[in-house]
């Protein structure tokens, strides 16, 4: 039988995760790499990998895109590792530095300043501009509140503007998934939730940020009807920023 390969993101958002699959018979199954979130869109979009948790702004770039699990990276409300940190209050940025690694988190920053806060802003993506804001995500976020004069928790102000939670990843398949798989897939996943205790026995200790209540609390990992709904009207918010660009 040919392995399927998937492609995860290596953050502490995701461990979980990836501790299920590494502790369930499927790991023989699978060929598993570990990325960041933008190279892992884009081996889902080229087909180097039958399936990869990546970011739901790439899910239309997906052929025969199709969401093959329960399970996903989201918040209902701050989530305290997708941020625009800025030196100046939101209704006077006018120049924001993108993150690399991200697609979806920096997509989310456009709607909010277009749509919520109502703010024209030029985007860079040279990390060495000067800039009045910055998007950054993940665990390069972990403790950095205090370092700028200004954090937007971008989960809490989604919530803020929508009343919905948000999902920032999901996991998307390329191509046809067997139910076998999917279910032996999900029972993998939903095994590496049930285990946070123990890897939060194997995280390194981080100044001015709590693990613990990040990946119990602020992390929610099931896929609802209402993230679905949120995922939908972002896509389309997307949507409206790429015509206004034609």
């Amino acid at each position: 039988m040919n392995k399927i390969k998937i492609s995860a993101v290596a953050y502490t958002n995701t461990k979980a995760f990836i501790y299920g699959l590494e502790h369930s018979d499927i790991i023989n199954k699978i060929e598993l790499s570990l990325d960041i979130p933008s190279d892992c869109a884009a081996k889902v979009i080229s087909g180097e990998v039958d399936m990869g948790l990546m970011p739901v702004a790439a899910i239309p770039l997906v052929p025969n895109a199709n969401i093959v699990a329960d399970y996903c990276i989201g918040s209902d409300g701050a989530v305290n590792s997708v941020f625009i940190f800025s030196d100046v209050p939101v209704d006077e940025i006018k120049t924001l530095r993108l993150d690399s690694h991200s697609r979806t988190s920096n997509n989310l920053a456009k709607v909010l300043l277009k749509f919520y806060w109502k703010q024209e802003v030029e985007f860079t993506k040279d990390p060495a501009a000067k800039t009045d804001a910055v998007v950054l995500i993940g665990d390069r976020t972990f403790g950095k509140k205090d370092d700028y004069a200004f954090a937007y928790d971008m989960g809490q102000e989604w919530k803020n503007f929508t009343g919905l939670p948000f999902m920032y990843a999901a996991w998307v398949a390329n191509k046809e998934i067997s139910p076998a798989f999917k279910q032996e897939f999900n029972a993998a996943l939903k095994l590496g939730l049930a285990n946070r205790n123990e890897i939060l026995k194997d995280l390194p200790h981080t100044n001015n940020f709590d693990l613990e209540d990040y990946l119990y609390h602020k992390l929610q990992f099931e896929v609802t009807e209402d993230r679905k709904k949120a995922m939908k009207l972002f896509l389309g918010y997307i949507e409206e920023l790429e015509k206004e660009k034609v």
